[in-house]
Formats: structure tokens, sequence, C-alpha cells
């Protein structure tokens, strides 16, 4: 196996070669496509290094990274301000060869420069793959519905929640009476869409006291941009639910091959006790995943209430920050944990998706 590392890649030709790896790849992540990497890359990666793997002449895995300020970022550039678009299962492309995982993080964690590997919203295999030690190590819970679990259980999602969850669900339809689905079918009709789900998803976080996912202009331009890239591929869908005369709710979710991620959302406030916008539409989202033959929907990243009603699976995602074994700092964390080694990795204050501005639930 050949691996490079190329500084400041040539974007067009990485997005081409990307797009033809991906059609190779079995299990593929819409945060690993070349849709989402791709997105305002030349101003995300503005320090790249591609990792590149060949072998006997093809290639078999593709790695973006950015360098700052000594840290070499998987997927992400390192500045907070535009990574606010949070990646979740983050990683390599890349296709399942043994020892491949491995070698690619060595070759990264070794490349010229870099003092600190930063992988995030990882899987634990990849984490468990690299090398170094954990300077700051964060998980997170990822609930997700198991769609073909539930077909083959009879198709009812509703029967496989608890009494409370269904109880609460079944109020809230009668409450709302008939709820509508809309599905933004042209781009003109989701960016319409997408901004009133914005306006919804502001009002809840403002009255929080807090910004929100949408709260800068880097922000608008980057889901305004990916809209426009993933929508034509049917890649990103926008669900609006109405019912009589108002919207309860819109969801911005990610799709790719049978896997709904419920990126964003936006609800209505809630009129009356019995009124939950949030588990309504994504109830509502969940049936019609069902019936359009999806695989799984996934809440991503974030333990909330709402999450963990609709959904009885979780994946489990890190953040962290790894530093070589045999440099100072990773020779006194591994002192320190001889010593103390029950203790934990120094824990990441850095807030995820629910705190930047996930759905509420309502």
């Amino acid at each position: 196996m050949k691996i490079d590392l190329i500084p400041r890649p040539d974007l067009q030709t990485l997005g081409a070669e990307w797009r033809a790896l991906e059609a190779r790849v079995p299990e593929l992540s819409f945060f690993r496509s070349w849709s989402w990497v791709g997105c305002l890359a030349a101003e995300r990666f503005d320090d790249a290094l591609l990792l590149r793997a060949e072998r006997a002449g093809q290639v078999v895995a593709l790695a973006l990274c950015n360098r700052r300020g000594g840290r070499l970022c998987l997927g992400e550039s390192g500045d907070p301000a535009r990574d606010a678009p949070f990646v979740e299962h983050n990683g390599p492309l890349m296709l399942d060869e043994p020892g491949l995982l491995a070698a690619l993080l060595r070759q990264a964690a070794a490349a010229r420069g870099v003092r600190r590997l930063v992988l995030g919203g990882v899987a634990p295999g990849i984490l468990a793959a690299a090398p170094g030690v954990r300077l700051r190590c964060q998980e997170r819970q990822a609930p997700f519905v198991d769609l073909d679990a539930i077909r083959a259980a009879g198709g009812d999602h509703l029967a496989m929640l608890s009494a409370n969850a269904r109880q609460q669900i079944r109020r809230s339809l009668r409450h709302y009476g008939e709820v509508q689905l809309h599905r933004a079918a042209t781009l003109q009709d989701a960016q319409a869409m997408l901004a009133r789900m914005v306006r919804l998803h502001e009002a809840t976080w403002q009255a929080r006291g807090r910004p929100g996912a949408f709260a800068t202009a880097y922000l608008r331009r980057f889901h305004d941009a990916l809209l426009a890239r993933a929508l034509p591929r049917g890649e990103v869908e926008l669900l609006e639910f109405r019912a009589g005369a108002g919207t309860l709710g819109i969801l911005y979710n990610f799709r790719l091959r049978g896997r709904v991620s419920a990126y964003q959302s936006g609800f209505a406030p809630a009129e009356g006790n019995h009124a939950k916008p949030g588990l309504t539409c994504h109830a509502l989202a969940i049936a019609d995943s069902l019936a359009r033959g999806d695989r799984v929907y996934d809440f991503l990243g974030g333990a909330d209430r709402y999450k963990r009603s609709l959904a009885k699976q979780e994946a489990t995602l890190a953040w962290a920050e790894l530093v070589p074994r045999w440099s100072p700092t990773g020779v006194a964390l591994r002192a320190w944990h001889a010593l103390r080694p029950h203790a934990a990795s120094f824990r990441s204050t850095r807030e995820g998706r629910s705190a930047a501005g996930d759905g509420a639930e309502a």
C-alpha cells in the first residue's frame, strides 16, 4: 500500500476522485460525502493536508484534514467558527481493508509539524486505531431508530415506545387534528422552507438566551451552499408539518443510502399541555421514513429527552485530541495515568449540537 500526504490539494480534482471512491464504499455517512466535506472546502480547509492511500493503482482511502497551530484536524478546520456546522459520524472515506485505518492515522500523526491529532465526532473504532495519548476526550450518545427492526416487528413505531411516549404523541395528534406533511420539491422551495425553519429555530433559542445554529453569516452561507449541493442529489430534505393554517415545525434532514440524519429543526411554540410539536413532527417523519423504505432514522449526538423517547438504540461518538506518546505532554500524561489508572482523560468543554442549537423539544 502507498499512502501519500498531499499539502493543499487541488479541490476540483479531489472532488472527482472523492465521488468515485464514494461509489465503492459500502457504508457511507453523509458527513463523509463530498456534499458535506467539499462544502466551502477552500474556506474551511485553508491549510489542507490530504491523506491518499492506493493499493495496486486503485485509490482505497481519502481523508481531508486541516492544519492549525500544530494540530491536524480530521474533516474539520480547527477553527470553532468554521466548525460550527457540527460534524458527526466523521472519519476517512475508505474501503474496509485490514490495517488501513491504523496506517492512515499513523501517517497523519507523523506528518511534519503535527503536535496533536484532533478527531471530532468519530466512532470508538476510529479513536481506538489512532496513535498517541488522549489529552482530552468527550463521548456523546447518538440515539437512532432501527427502521428495519421495526418493519420486522410489524411496522408500528409507536408500539415500540413506552406507554408514556405513546400517550404524549397520540394526545398531541388529537390536539392538532389532521397534520399534513409538505416536502420541498425544488431548490427554491427548499430555500424558502429553510428560511422559515431558521426563524422558528432562532425564536426558540433566543428566548433561552442562546444564538442558535444559524446565528452567523458564515453559518447561513454554509447551509445555503450545502442545500444547493446536496438537494439535487436527493441527500437533503426539508419537511414542513402543518395543521390548519399554521406550521407545527420544519425538519432539516440529511438522507443518504437509507440513513436519515435529523440535523436541525424549528418548531412553533406549544399551545396547551397536550401540544408536543417536536415529538409529533419527528414521530410523523419516522413514519414517513418507514413508508419510504429507509433503514435508520438517526437523531445524531445528544441525550435530549425527546430523542430517548423516540429511539431505543444508540451509538457512541467521540471528540478527542491526542498527543504523541513520547512527546513531553504524552510522557507526562502516561505517568499521570499510571499513578491514577482509573482517572479519565481531561474532558472537553466544547458544547455539542444540542447546546449550539439543535431543534428544541416542545
